[in-house]
This record gives structure tokens, C-alpha cells and sequence, in this order.
């Protein structure tokens, strides 16, 4: 179904599709112990039937209606510290995948799930492996909702639902695929200030006063940035600003 992408070096040059699996992440950790293994293969699958998402989460995906995917990434040039890096790229890849087809209003919700007309089109897993202080592996598993008509949740949103338009995954997959690999070939030249404006620029609520959630108390804040491990700078209303890991903050309204 899927065909190897010829606009790319090396992404998804080794092309592993699987009509159903589990998780597409669970299968690309297994293909990492074969040392012959290269450097951006994808796995992709059309039914992910557990896939994981942030937070210990479930992915929803409708069967053959989305691209779920994980990827092999071997990011040995980057330091454990600037780990947070990956998510960066990832999410800003499928950011400039949406300004290409147009998809205006799209945002990347802190710290990698992409927002578009207010709701959530896409969710992205980073797990890493290490050797020491470097990284081994990394997978990047992702789910990018393109033709589903419906969710249980109604965070959720499609391209579909968004554009009233029909897509074809194959032709997806090989306009996204080359986002991917010129960001990833940015932080491969430490281009780590570039990448980190770029996120800033597309981050969803920044320098807007919202109503959080922390510690099961309600609180005003507005997003001011990252801190240099990536957590989430948050500036409450009385002036203190605050630094939030995963799970540590809720976005209420």
C-alpha cells in the first residue's frame, strides 16, 4: 500500500508496513535490537489496535482512515540534556506538514500534541533508548487523524472534519515525510535556537491568559516559554512564574 518516498534521504527509505498491529512503537523497539536496522525506518500500520499515547493514554484511530506510524531515529549527536529536542522537531514537522495543505489556525500544544480549529488532529509519542549519555534509539510514534468522521471525544478533530475534503494516506505520508527529515536534519547542524524560536512562534496559548489546572487547584496563567529541559513556563497571575513537567499541568479554558 504504501510506496517508498523518493523527495527524502533516508526517511522511510526501509519501509515496514503491517496491516495491523498493536502498537507501531512496540514493533519498532523489537526492529531496534537487529543492529541492521537503519536510521529512519518507518513502521506503519492501517489498525493500531493499542496504540500509547502521552500520559499513559490510548490512541483512537479509526482502521484505515489515518497515518500511524513510528519512526527510527538514531540521534547519537545529541546530548540526554537536549532530549526534549525531539519533541520539538516532530511536532514542528507535522506543523509545517499542515501549513502545506493549508490547514489554517494550527498550533502545537504543549509538549507535542498538534492543535488545529481548536482541537487535537494529532498525537505523537517520543520513547528513547540510551548508551550512556547518548542516545541509542529513539522512537517517534505518531497519529495524525486525516479521514475520520467521528470520536468519542470532542477534543478530537480530522483533516476530514476540518476541510470537508477526502485524502489519500499514500499521498500524505510522502508530503509529511520530507517535514520530517529537514527538521530533524536542522537539529543534526544544531540549529537548536532556530528550532526552539520556530516552536514558540506555533505554541498554543503562549502569551495568553488561560485557565490551568495544577495540583488540583484552578489558576490564571499565561505560557511565557520553555525552560532549558523544555518544561512548561507558566506566569501566574500575581507575577511568579512557574516550571511545569509532564502530568504537572492541566489546560482547562
Amino acid at each position: 500500500m504504501y510506496k517508498i518516498p523518493a523527495n527524502t534521504l533516508f526517511i522511510g527509505k526501509n519501509l515496514v508496513f503491517v496491516p495491523e498491529c498493536h502498537s507501531t512503537n512496540t514493533l519498532a523497539l523489537q526492529l531496534c535490537q537487529q543492529p541492521s536496522t537503519p536510521e529512519g525506518t518507518l513502521v506503519i500500520t492501517n489498525n493500531q489496535t493499542a496504540g500509547r499515547g502521552q500520559r499513559g493514554n490510548s490512541w483512537e484511530a479509526a482502521p484505515g482512515s489515518n497515518l500511524t506510524f513510528s519512526l527510527i531515529l538514531k540521534p547519537g549527536f545529541l546530548l540526554v540534556k537536549d532530549q526534549f529536542f525531539l519533541n520539538i522537531i516532530t511536532a514542528l514537522a507535522v506543523h509545517d506538514y499542515l501549513v502545506i495543505k493549508k490547514i489554517t489556525n494550527s498550533h502545537i500544544k504543549w509538549p507535542n500534541d498538534i492543535i488545529a480549529a481548536g482541537r487535537k488532529v494529532c498525537g505523537i509519542l517520543i520513547e528513547n533508548q540510551l548508551q550512556g549519555n547518548r542516545f541509542s534509539n529513539s522512537i517517534a510514534g505518531m497519529g495524525i487523524n486525516v479521514n475520520q468522521e467521528q470520536f468519542g471525544v470532542s477534543t478530537a478533530t480530522s483533516l476530514h472534519q476540518i476541510t470537508g475534503s477526502r485524502y489519500v494516506l499514500e499521498d500524505e505520508l510522502q508530503v509529511l515525510l520530507p517535514c520530517i527529515e529537514a527538521r530533524y536534519m536542522q537539529l543534526r547542524q544544531n540549529q537548536l535556537e532556530k528550532l526552539r524560536q520556530d516552536y514558540l512562534k506555533v505554541l498554543y496559548w503562549k502569551d495568553e491568559q488561560h485557565l490551568f489546572e495544577a495540583q488540583e487547584k484552578n489558576f490564571i496563567g499565561t505560557i511565557t516559554g520553555l525552560d532549558e529541559s523544555g518544561k512548561l513556563q507558566v506566569q501566574r497571575d500575581d507575577g511568579a512564574v512557574q516550571v511545569f513537567d509532564l502530568k504537572e499541568i492541566r489546560y482547562v479554558q
